[in-house]
């Protein structure tokens, strides 16, 4: 305290010192300030090729302004890629033995089938075991005999078990049917967690959230009166068919109707039987009871000889092609006279899908649309961009930009996690567009403008592909290809209602498709032309990407039911309702009140 009062003083004495020793330190912070320039741009000091900078760009075009946010989280993207590429090596390491799964039992064969990569098909991931004719009947009896308990179980029962499974797959599973996905089917790891993890876990998730509110749908009751809504499972079994491209799919076939209280046979693709046999022990793992649920392997035409000739066949849920649904809605109907009820069909087919640029359009989103839409998965979604539609004054553009894309786009395995685009399923989908590509470059009426490359020797890889079409009807541009190969027609600005019925008439199928514009009127003009091509329609935005419970899954013409799958809609085709109506005090005359009373 007493050296405090002594510097106090000291300071006091030597004021004019002390002021020029103020101005002195004064003089460099008022140099540095005129010569520090402050940026809050933080976007300024990165790479002009990133999407945020392009982004940003658009925005201040646009609006003129724009804002960005950073979210970092430490560590947890890191800890789950290291958690992923242990699974894969893990399982590739290995050589499973799958067997079918029949009234909760292992049934193996001595017939095998190999499991291999697709982008290496000369590894052995392992092997599963065929069934025939007397393992479908044996599903049929399992599924039959577990009915009378299912069905009477409290829904509160059936739905925890769903929502147990979701959990499973979001959690301890997550890692494993990722990397089974990616390896059994050539998914990459983006397309995979956004698939067989998030979109599955989703589907069981919210089919509870819609059963809830399917069972509280009652009707209104008078005086004395009380109606009411039973809404029964089907009377018999439900035949899930299920295809390659999506283990979500092939996980919400059979788990929709089982969920509303039905048994199910479920026949998987030959190309994604190993993680079906990963959704199903999991589904057993939540508690679903023995036999609800039967998984079995074996050829098509053996299920379905022994299926669509029972009588208790009570439905199909299928997602596949449209050929084949043509066949089993024949089948059916031949043996119409052989079944307790009609059945229910419920069918999502194939696609050629369509992206349609008005003269108002930007290029950038259009060429992103494409880019995405067209190659995610090597284009084999059902929903996938398969044509186009730009007019002449954006597509020099469009085009340049696609091609800056393509020139960084990656195909390759997916272990690398870098790439891109991986191997299609299987070598006659290989061979099938292979020759697409070679027709193209062949033909007077096509030019194949980018990529165009393909090899099998390793992998089946067909390489991103862009096909310009002379002629609007060039047959990539009306069939269905399911491959990495995107069909583009250039149109006069001037020509655009004649495009449309171009596009209208040029496609048997009505699935997905989007349209590109900066008019609001002609977005109004495009969605009402365009209403019955597409049963799930896209504004300013790629033709992929569904989402259970906001964007239902479905289309119309040759494209299937349109019964969309994620929505209550679907869980309707899986319950018969009975209207029960209970009368407090009975009627004792048979004559009404005031009836011919004077």
């Amino acid at each position: 305290m007493e050296r405090m009062v002594k510097v106090g003083k000291w300071i006091a004495r030597h004021r004019i010192l002390m002021l020029l020793i103020g101005v002195l330190l004064i003089i460099p912070s008022v140099i540095g300030i005129a010569k520090t320039k402050v940026n809050y741009d933080l976007l300024s000091y990165l790479p002009d090729h990133l999407e945020t900078v392009k982004g940003q760009d658009i925005l201040v075009d646009e609006f003129g302004m724009g804002a960005f946010s950073m979210v970092v989280v430490e560590d947890m993207e890191l800890k789950d890629v290291a958690a992923l590429k242990e699974k894969l090596n893990e399982i590739h390491n290995q050589v499973v033995d799958i067997p079918m799964i029949i009234g909760g039992k292992e049934i193996r064969t001595d017939k095998l089938a190999d499991i291999r990569p697709p982008h290496d098909h000369q590894h052995l991931l392992g092997h599963y075991h065929q069934g025939d004719a007397s393992h479908v009947q044996l599903a049929i009896d399992a599924a039959m005999k577990a009915k009378p308990a299912w069905e009477k179980m409290n829904w509160e029962s059936r739905a925890a078990i769903f929502l147990k499974a979701a959990e499973l797959i979001a959690g301890p599973y997550r890692q494993i049917l990722n990397a089974v996905t990616m390896l059994g089917q050539s998914k990459n790891a983006f397309q995979a967690e956004i698939d067989c993890v998030c979109e599955l876990a989703d589907f069981y998730r919210f089919n509870v959230k819609n059963m809830y509110d399917l069972y509280h749908m009652q009707p209104n009751s008078s005086a004395g009166i009380w109606d009411r809504t039973v809404w029964r499972p089907l009377e018999g079994f439900v035949f899930a068919l299920t295809p390659f491209n999506f283990t979500s799919i092939a996980g919400n076939l059979p788990g929709a109707p089982a969920l509303m209280g039905n048994v199910c046979v479920w026949k998987p693709s030959k190309t994604a039987v190993y993680s079906a046999y990963i959704v199903m022990k999991i589904l057993q793992e939540a508690g679903l009871p023995d036999g609800v649920i039967n998984l079995v392997y074996c050829s098509g035409p053996t299920a379905s000889d022994v299926i669509f000739s029972n009588k208790d066949f009570a439905g199909i849920h299928f997602t596949g092609s449209t050929g084949v649904f043509n066949d089993i809605w024949a089948t059916i109907v031949k043996n119409i006279g052989k079944y307790r009820s009609y059945p229910r069909i419920v069918g999502e087919t194939g696609g050629k899908d369509y992206v349609f640029a008005d003269p108002t359009a930007k290029a950038l989103p259009v060429a992103t649309a494409l880019i995405r839409g067209a190659f995610e998965y090597q284009g084999q979604k059902c929903s996938a961009a398969s044509r186009a539609y730009i007019p002449s004054n954006i597509w020099p553009e469009v085009k340049a930009l696609m091609q800056a894309d393509l020139n960084k786009i990656k195909t390759g395995g997916v272990e690398d996690f870098s790439n891109f685009v991986n191997a299609v399923i299987d070598e006659a989908s290989f061979d099938k567009l292979a020759k697409a590509i070679d027709d193209a470059q062949a033909s007077p009426d096509a030019e194949v403008i980018l990529g165009g490359k393909y090899d099998k020797s390793k992998g089946y890889f067909i390489y991103p592909t862009v096909i310009q079409a002379k002629k609007p009807d060039y047959i990539t541009m009306r069939e269905e290809l399911f491959g990495p190969v995107l069909t583009i027609y250039v149109y006069e600005p001037d020509q655009i209602e004649e495009t449309l019925d171009l596009l209208d008439a040029g496609s048997a199928y009505a699935l997905t498709g989007a349209i590109f514009s900066n008019d609001r009127a002609n977005i109004e003009k495009l969605t009402e032309r365009l209403t019955h091509t597409a049963g799930n329609f896209y504004i300013n935005d790629k033709p992929t990407g569904a989402v259970v419970d906001q964007q239902p899954f479905g289309g119309g013409r040759a494209s299937g039911t349109n019964d969309k799958a994620g929505s209550v809609f679907n869980l309707l085709r899986w319950v018969s309702p009975q209207c029960i109506k209970e009368t407090f005090i009975p009627a004792t005359n048979y004559m009404y009140p005031n009836f011919l009373e004077s």
